[in-house]
């Protein structure tokens, strides 16, 4: 095809500093998984730094497999507000953090199976009535372990008289369709 039908030529786009920061971010990362070692890294580094076209910086990351990211990475959290708790969630709720007394981490794990796929609500009051009868079962079990000692006997009477009030203060809260975190538990169980 002859010149007079192609029209001018396209100038080359000159990178930008950004450009150069996300080659040379590549490069840090595949120096850190180990496909280049760190003569070919600082060489790369230094021309990708040097770099004025996109072209100059093909050659340099043309053979650098990308980082895996597909289910590894956790999906985004939605910013969209909760719709707020149903009657019967709450019911749910209160009942996660109440059947505790009778059954201990059964009866909150029983609600997080029952109910926990289908309600968000249900399932975070669930999850922290879960922790918390764990924490009071371990905890327990390590006190009667060291009952010869004072200091734990005098730790687990406040930690009992915790486990008497706070799950009903929790049942009402998930009642009224509110948050509740109960204070010095530990929470091995995740939302």
């Amino acid at each position: 095809m002859p010149d007079r039908f192609r029209g001018p030529a396209q100038p080359a786009i000159r990178l930008t500093h950004a450009d150069r920061d996300a080659a040379a971010e590549t490069l840090k990362e595949a120096f850190a998984e180990g496909q280049l070692d760190d003569d070919e890294f600082e060489e790369r580094l230094g021309l990708a730094m040097k770099a004025k076209f996109p072209a100059e910086l093909e050659p340099l990351l043309s053979d650098i497999v990308p980082r895996q990211t597909g289910a590894a990475a956790p999906p985004p959290r939605s910013d969209v507000p909760e719709a707020p708790p149903t009657g019967s969630e709450r019911l749910w709720a209160a009942g996660g953090h109440v059947s505790g007394y009778f059954l201990f981490p059964l009866g909150p794990l029983l609600v997080l199976l029952a109910n926990g796929n289908t309600s968000p609500f249900v399932r975070r009051h669930a999850v922290e009535a879960l922790n918390y009868q764990l924490t009071f079962l371990i905890g327990t079990i390590v006190m009667l372990g060291l009952w010869w000692l004072v200091i734990p006997v005098l730790v687990w009477i406040p930690m009992f008289l915790g486990w008497i009030f706070m799950p009903v203060i929790a049942g009402f809260v998930g009642l009224a369709g509110g948050r509740w975190k109960y204070p010095f538990t530990w929470r091995p169980v995740r939302e």
